[in-house]
């Protein structure tokens, strides 16, 4: 199969429309070909390209920074003497200065296919910016790891926020050149947008969702595999706990624990109250010790998500709603434990963390109410994938 950046390298015709153009590049460290050439170098390469001006999301096109809020600045890339444009650090949504150095911008970026994964906040910000100064935007398309499957509640009105583009559930399903058509769509965007698809992407297929025959670049830092992406629109909400994600081990963001917990209790309570939500992969008792962040230098008691191997099934598996399970029943076996973390979450400083994540307060006031079934998550979650899944329909490109 071929990403959209193989296609653009190899088939002079997509590059045609290119011809007298100043191009702009938005990347990461896994925008790469199938021959794992930095998009930024094969693009440069080729004699029909003017490349005039590069950006890069959170975490920079470098991918140097590691955690959120940690900002990067501009630069002058020493190889191909064009400025690198950061929309993570001074600003969020680009300037109309860095606006004015091209005329169409390519969208390279590995997506996890998770709503608060911040690159599709960048992805609406540079549709809007192109939109209002007359710019033409190319996504050339990639997978998404964790596949078509659809899990969480919709963001609610009011609590857009960087990692919150829209209206959409946690695990949305969509790989970024249909996500651009989405937005499009749905924010009633004037702008000159096309998709330079892949070629033999099986979303079911073997791999189901990432290539087995693909080697996996880190599109972040911590975002170091495919179980990784595959549990992140679950683990990713610890985020805004007081409980450890696994930053500072070598599997950050596949498990969670404190020093506190006791890990055999929390997967007995799980299996206790929601066995349906635990199916499709393996939970196992694990013991770790950051090195840096939460809990840095203390031993912690946890759990680590296998979403790989013989368990895993890819359909059956639920991240969301398993890693909810999972602080619920924490809340049930310690009430009163601490659990949410109050601090600024990525430029939000007036709301808890947690809500901020999960787009509102629907899903921490399902953990804190004692009385409250999965039944009740269920009904609360359901309407929003079944009416996310046929908006989306017809933005579908494979």
């Amino acid at each position: 199969m071929k990403f959209g950046i193989d296609r653009l390298v190899e088939e002079a015709e997509l590059r045609r429309p290119l011809a007298g153009k100043r191009v702009a590049l938005l990347a990461h460290p896994a925008s790469v070909t199938g021959d794992l050439v930095h998009s930024l170098d094969a693009l440069s390469a080729l004699d029909d390209i003017n490349l005039t001006a590069a950006f890069g999301p959170q975490h920079g096109l470098r991918g140097d920074k590691q955690d959120n809020m940690i900002e990067t600045e501009d630069f002058m890339d020493p190889v191909h003497n064009i400025p690198v444009f950061s929309l993570y650090g001074e600003v969020r949504r680009p300037t109309a200065q860095s606006m004015a150095t091209f005329d169409v911008i390519l969208i390279d970026l590995q997506d996890l296919g998770c709503r608060i994964y911040t690159f599709i906040t960048t992805l609406r910000y540079m549709l809007e910016a192109a939109a209002e100064h007359g710019k033409a935007v190319w996504v050339l398309d990639r997978p998404n790891p964790a596949g078509r499957p659809i899990e969480g509640t919709l963001l609610e009105e009011g609590w857009e926020s960087f990692v919150g583009a829209g209206p959409m559930p946690m695990r949305h399903g969509l790989t970024m050149g249909e996500m651009g058509q989405w937005m499009v769509s749905h924010f009633g965007l004037d702008v000159d947008y096309r998709v330079i698809a892949m070629q033999g992407w099986q979303p079911d297929g073997a791999g189901f969702g990432w290539p087995q025959d693909r080697i996996w670049i880190n599109p972040s830092p911590n975002a170091a595999n495919v179980n990784m992406a595959r549990a992140y629109a679950g683990t990713v909400m610890l985020e805004g706990t007081t409980l450890s994600e696994g930053r500072g081990t070598t599997r950050p963001l596949e498990l969670f624990g404190a020093p506190d917990i006791d890990a055999r209790a929390v997967i007995a309570e799980m299996q206790r109250m929601a066995p349906q939500w635990l199916a499709g992969c393996v939970l196992r008792e694990i013991w770790f010790e950051p090195t840096f962040h939460k809990h840095q230098g203390q031993l912690c008691n946890g759990v680590q998500i296998h979403a790989e191997g013989r368990a895993y099934d890819h359909h059956a598996f639920r991240p969301w709603r398993l890693q909810a399970l999972a602080l619920k029943a924490i809340a049930c076996l310690s009430p009163g434990y601490d659990l949410w973390r109050d601090f600024p979450y990525e430029y939000e400083e007036d709301k808890l963390a947690f809500d901020v994540i999960n787009g509102g307060p629907v899903l921490r006031q399902w953990i804190e109410d004692s009385s409250a079934t999965p039944g009740d998550l269920d009904a609360a979650a359901e309407p929003g994938e079944q009416a996310w899944a046929k908006t989306v329909e017809g933005h579908l490109l494979y």
